[in-house]
């Protein structure tokens, strides 16, 4: 019963980071790997585990045998990669041995996500607006990419909307269609996907806009997959849409700002609560905040409080695997902070010390069992 106990309270993460910041070494090697403590909701012994480039967002294979990176480099080549790592051997657990990089069929790479079978590997690229989806073998390498699609569009803030700009790529709860959110575009783009080929279609008609200028960054499906939560980043809000799984269409029903417009923030990251009874969303720039919503019985979020993540550009959180905790990456502070999640009203109170790590963007947990 006590070994049981310690399993289900040591888990351990890791965190990709920025190599390099405006042409300036970060003084980061790529991946850090972390020990956290769900009990106490404490990070702990963070050390570099994989050496890559910029690997600004991180998945984790569903068997927990592979991580993925994307590697957001800018090249002059015309295309950024991404890499897999194979975790773990008899010395280490939580080290990082790459087995192999593939074009990320597009610049910028910024998010990635992964079939629940673990047989596909998606990508959004930013800078190029494109998206691909790639095969994943038994032994966790990439094949090549099975498919390519060029996302277009634009926006009325021509500074950040002059073509189409992928920034996530989420498969819908039944995995029957895959979403897009494209900053550049003012849409979130739905296709139809195929398991069996990995391939994907337009649903032009089930495509929608949001308000123009607002620019799409990422989303979230509500609990029951009913309702979807967009967080936009240039107008930063939450705009709240319903799901037909059946048709893969969306209606939008609301929205509702995530900071002040004075204040000029860039919206950035989303997550639900596991209950579904939470949602939150970071504010980048002056505020540098959490912004905490409840949902109510229409499914709508409610304005519930901002907190200070106590740092700067807070480009990623996300809620740890126990539901009491979430933790803050502020990328331009170097930091990580944690708060505990009050279970009845959602809100946030500041626990244990400040992890220091070079530009951190995103994390991932995966459970390890204790030592017997």
């Amino acid at each position: 019963m006590l070994m049981t106990l310690l399993a289900a309270a040591s888990m351990t993460g890791w965190i990709g980071t920025y190599t390099t910041s405006d042409g300036k070494s970060t003084g980061s090697p790529g991946i850090y790997a972390f020990q956290w403590d769900a009990q106490q909701g404490v990070m702990s012994g963070v050390h570099p585990a994989g050496t890559t480039t910029n690997p600004s967002f991180l998945a984790l294979h569903p068997n927990g045998r592979f991580l993925y990176a994307v590697n957001e480099d800018g090249s002059s080549s015309g295309t950024d990669h991404i890499t897999a790592f194979a975790i773990g051997d008899a010395k280490s657990p939580d080290s990082l041995r790459a087995i192999g990089t593939v074009s990320s069929q597009g610049l910028g790479p910024c998010h990635l996500s992964i079939d629940a079978h673990g047989k596909w590997l998606f990508v959004a690229n930013y800078d190029s607006g494109t998206i691909a989806v790639y095969p994943i073998d038994s032994d966790g390498r990439l094949g090549q990419a099975r498919q390519t699609i060029q996302q277009k569009g634009s926006g009325p803030v021509a500074s950040r909307q002059e073509s189409a700009h992928a920034h996530e790529v989420v498969l819908s709860p039944d995995e029957r269609f895959l979403l897009t959110a494209d900053l550049g575009a003012d849409r979130i783009f739905v296709y139809g996907f195929d398991a069996t080929t990995g391939t994907l279609t337009p649903h032009a008609k089930q495509s929608i806009g949001v308000p123009a200028g607002y620019g799409p960054r990422h989303l979230v499906f509500s609990k029951d997959g009913r309702t979807i939560y967009v967080v936009t980043e240039i107008t930063p809000a939450v705009v709240t849409f319903r799901w037909n799984a059946q048709q893969g269409a969306m209606t939008r029903v609301g929205l509702v700002p995530t900071a002040d417009p004075a204040e000029q923030p860039d919206g950035a990251e989303i997550a639900l609560h596991p209950n579904g009874k939470f949602l939150y969303a970071s504010n980048r720039g002056h505020s540098n905040t959490i912004a905490i919503f409840r949902i109510d019985h229409e499914g709508l979020p409610v304005p519930a409080g901002h907190v200070s993540t106590e740092g700067t550009l807070p480009r990623f959180f996300n809620i740890d695997p126990s539901g009491k905790f979430l933790i803050a990456a502020n990328q331009g502070s170097g930091d990580l902070v944690t708060f505990a999640i009050d279970p009845t009203t959602g809100g946030l109170t500041r626990v244990g010390s400040k992890v220091s790590v070079p530009a951190p963007v995103s994390f991932v947990f995966a459970r390890r069992q204790a030592p017997d």
